[in-house]
Parts: structure tokens; sequence; C-alpha cells
């Protein structure tokens, strides 16, 4: 099991939620309490938001230890924007806050919850292999959803992660997005994260990180933009991991992790998606990687590359401009 030493998500990100509030009105987000006293941030549906909103969210699901900033990358000239991630503290950072892993359901309201709140309330088995836990007088609670979750759930999420849903903080911004898709791409790191502990790497060897995946455009259908934001991380994410232990281990790592390992690489998500008829335990896991890898053993010095990036499949999915 993995031992993580407490680094106060909770706070940082509380912290970075403050200064969104500051600059709402400038990012375009709505801030308002909802019914059972939750604060309530709508980055992307009944207000519009944008990517410096969605910069925002990504950092914030990273639970503060680490960087989200938009760049260009020239070796994509029809989609040279790109969502770059770092972070020193990548295990932490990505299984324990930004993962989509606690499933919120109510009546006919169904989210997928990230950010540190996830850290408080560990109601996933992944905490157990993790070792994390951490205390905090403030929950900070991301959804990819297009409404806020109605009041029975507020309180039930509020008395998981031990606080008053008054020190509760949901932010939230539908896929179709421009921030809901900027914060989804922004999980490229976190894709290779937990890829490397479904091939059972030792998480604890794993040192720091870098990701980027181009910005795709947003859709306003659900799967097409659903399909775009994954097809960014599996046909255009790059990743860098640095790792300690036998340079083997970082070899076979490498080797491992490309989306094209997948019996299910080769079209646009939203084909695939359609294909198995919705259903996301029909799609191989191993196509949910980043489209290249490098992965530093620097214990030897050595790194190891797979994968590349598939500029056609990104314009069959993105849609290629004229």
């Amino acid at each position: 099991m993995t031992s993580l030493i407490d680094l106060g998500l909770n706070g940082r990100a509380h912290a970075l939620v403050e200064s969104l509030c500051a600059d709402a009105a400038a990012l375009r987000a709505g801030v308002s309490r909802g019914e059972a006293g939750e604060r309530l941030i709508d980055a992307g549906a009944a207000h519009r938001g944008g990517i410096a909103a969605g910069l925002r969210l990504g950092a914030i699901c990273l639970g503060g230890l680490g960087e989200v900033r938009l760049a260009s990358d020239p070796s994509l000239p029809r989609w040279p924007w790109t969502i770059s991630v770092a972070s020193s503290n990548p295990v932490t950072a990505c299984l324990a806050s930004q993962y989509a892993g606690w499933s919120l359901a109510h009546e006919s309201f169904f989210a997928l919850g990230s950010g540190p709140a996830r850290a408080l309330a560990r109601t996933e088995k992944l905490f157990e292999e993790l070792g994390y836990q951490e205390a905090a007088q403030q929950a900070v609670l991301v959804l990819e959803s297009g409404a806020p979750p109605p009041a029975k759930l507020v309180v039930s999420i509020a008395e998981a992660c031990g606080v008053a849903p008054a020190d509760l903080t949901i932010l939230y911004a539908p896929t179709q997005s421009l921030a809901g898709s900027v914060q989804v791409v922004a999980r490229v790191l976190e894709v290779a994260l937990h890829k490397a502990h479904e091939l059972h790497f030792p998480l604890a060897d794993i040192v720091d990180g870098l990701g980027a995946a181009p910005l795709p455009p947003p859709h306003p259908d659900f799967i097409t933009a659903m399909g775009r934001t994954n097809d960014a991380i599996i046909f255009g994410g790059r990743v860098h991991l640095f790792v300690t232990g036998a340079a083997s281990q970082a070899r076979d790592l490498a080797q491992a992790m490309p989306a094209s390992k997948s019996r299910d690489y080769g079209r646009p998500f939203a084909e695939t998606f359609k294909a198995v008829n919705g259903d996301f335990y029909a799609i191989d896991p191993a196509l949910f990687s980043p489209a290249e890898v490098i992965v530093t053993a620097i214990d030897s010095g050595e790194s190891f590359h797979a994968g590349a990036v598939d500029a056609a499949l990104l314009d069959a999915s993105f849609g290629s401009p004229a």
C-alpha cells in the first residue's frame, strides 16, 4: 500500500476557490448558495464560463498540487492550443484528488465527483491502496455536470466529508462547455497515473509528472463533446513520468501505457461509444491512456519512449478545419 502524507488538498483548493470567486465576473462564472446552504460555482452551465474558468477548475481538481496552463504546440498546426499539466506530487494530486471516482446519484441526478472532497469522504476502494487521508474544515468538489446536485444529495456529500453543508463548495460545468472541455483534458496526467495503477506499477516510485493534450473544440451534443475530450488524450495526449526503481520497470511501463495498445484504438471515441450502445464497461480499459509516453528512470538516467500522437485521428474527431 502506498502511504501518502497529508498535503492539505482541501485547504489548498479552498484558497483557489476564494480566488475564483473574487474573479467570478471576469471568468463569467456564477456564485450562489444552494438550498442546503452549500456554495455553488457554475463555470459553464447557466453561466457561460470559458477557457480561463476551465484552467481554474483543473487546478482546483488537482487540490492545488499542480499547474494547469494554456500553451501553444507547433507540432499540431491544425490544433495548436494545448492544455499542459505539471505536478511534483502526481499520485496525490491526480489519484487522491483529480480522479473522477466518486459516484453520486439521487433520483434522476447522476455525476462523478472529482477533487479533494474525495479524500475526506474516502468512499472509494482506491483510498485503501493510496493510504491517503486528511481532515479539513472545508470541502471542495468538482462535477462534470450541467446542473448542481439536489439538496438531499448535498447533505449526504457534506456528511461523508465531515463538514457542514455551508462549508462545502461544489463547482460544476458540462462537458459541452469550454470550461468543461478544459478541465477534462487537464486530466491527461491523471489518465497516465490511473493507467500506471491498473498496470500495477508501484505508485510510490512515481515522483514527478508532466502532461499535455490539445484543446478540443466544444460541441453542443454531449456524446460528441465527450468523444472529443477523450480523443484529445487518446490521440493527442503526451505524458512524461519520472520514476525511481529499476530501469526495466520504467521501460515496461512506457511500453504498456500508450492508447494504441488497445484493441479499440483506431476511430473517434464517439464512434466506439455508440458501437457498444453507450456501455462504458464494454470498451477496452486500455484505450483510456495518453497517445505518447516518456518514462525516465531517474536512478539510471535512462528514458523510454512509446506511442505517438495521431494527427489524422484528431482531425477525424475534432472536425478538420478548412
